[in-house]
């Protein structure tokens, strides 16, 4: 059976920049052997395949597959195929359209917001489907230091410290004194995984951030690191995102109100991704996590695997 796919940057405005994503329009009949090969095919990120809903209100259900394993929630496969099914059910581009629309995956269901603009670049938001939480973990600042060939004085900023969080994928963050320390990390993943803590049946993955970046509008510049998904470097992390926002909204003990951020990744690889994070804050609690980004269409085509 042939299925058709479609290659979407996202998390960025131009192409050839932010983090590539492969969709799978036509997932049904797949075995999870087949949709990893598949992945492992593409050999991006992620690869996501959508299959039909099991809700009637839900517009799809997604499976999320790294090269090495499925996720249950990602960023930037979210974003990028909440655009990619919106452009598929909207023939007419003459004018703006702003649709909702509410995807199941593994974490639950996610509602995305899409606009649709003529002439212009698509974007999605969608709400964090689970609210950030700080997991135990016993970390060692020298060993976390010693895998990104850093100094221990590098590691930590104002009274940010390294720590386990998970929106539904786990990550340490790591904040750094600076941007200077965070483009010259060299990560040596081999000690990483003499570091990184078991969380959720998995080892958690490194996401690395400072305050600022090279964008004049950056809040946060970050780096993520993925070995045991079979990622060297990701550039650009939208659950580390979701997961981040417990860190920021604990550390910076934000005040009640509303506070648009954006984080930029990927900067160090070639490919800079700008990810758009807003957080209201009620009662002293996070009441409301969106995420967002734009997606750019690449390339499209059809898969010819014979089943």
């Amino acid at each position: 059976m042939d299925r058709r796919y479609a290659i979407y940057d996202v998390f960025t405005e131009v192409s050839l920049a932010g983090n590539p994503l492969a969709v799978v329009f036509d997932g049904d009949g797949l075995s999870d052997a087949d949709m990893l090969a598949i992945a492992g095919e593409f050999n991006l990120s992620e690869t996501v395949f959508v299959c039909a809903p099991k809700q009637p209100a839900h517009v799809a259900s997604l499976r999320i597959f790294t090269i090495s394993r499925e996720l249950p929630f990602a960023g930037h496969p979210t974003v990028g195929t909440a655009v990619a099914l919106a452009e598929e059910s909207s023939a007419d581009r003459s004018a703006a359209l702003d649709l909702v629309q509410v995807m199941q995956e593994q974490v639950g269901p996610v509602r995305c917001a899409v606009r649709l603009m003529p002439d212009a670049v698509s974007f999605a938001e969608f709400d964090a489907p689970r609210k950030s939480s700080r997991l135990n973990a016993t970390l060692d600042h020298q060993k976390i230091a010693d895998a990104f060939g850093l100094s221990a004085a590098q590691i930590g900023f104002e009274n940010h410290i390294p720590c386990l969080w998970s929106a539904g994928v786990p990550f340490v963050l790591i904040p750094v004194h600076d941007l200077d320390a965070v483009q010259t990390v060299a990560f040596d993943p081999e000690r990483w995984l003499h570091v990184a803590p078991l969380a959720e049946g998995h080892l958690a993955s490194a996401y690395v951030y400072c305050r600022g970046g090279v964008h004049h509008a950056a809040s946060f510049h970050a780096r993520m690191f993925a070995p045991e998904m079979g990622l060297t470097e990701d550039p650009a992390t939208g659950s580390a995102v979701a997961a981040l926002s417990g860190a920021i909204h604990d550390f910076d003990q934000l005040i009640d109100g509303h506070y648009p951020l954006m984080v930029e990744q990927g900067v160090e690889m070639g490919r800079p991704s700008y990810i758009h994070l807003h957080l209201d804050v009620k009662g002293g609690e996070i009441t409301a996590a969106r995420i967002g980004g734009s997606a750019v269409r690449v390339a499209s085509g059809i898969l010819n695997i014979g089943r």
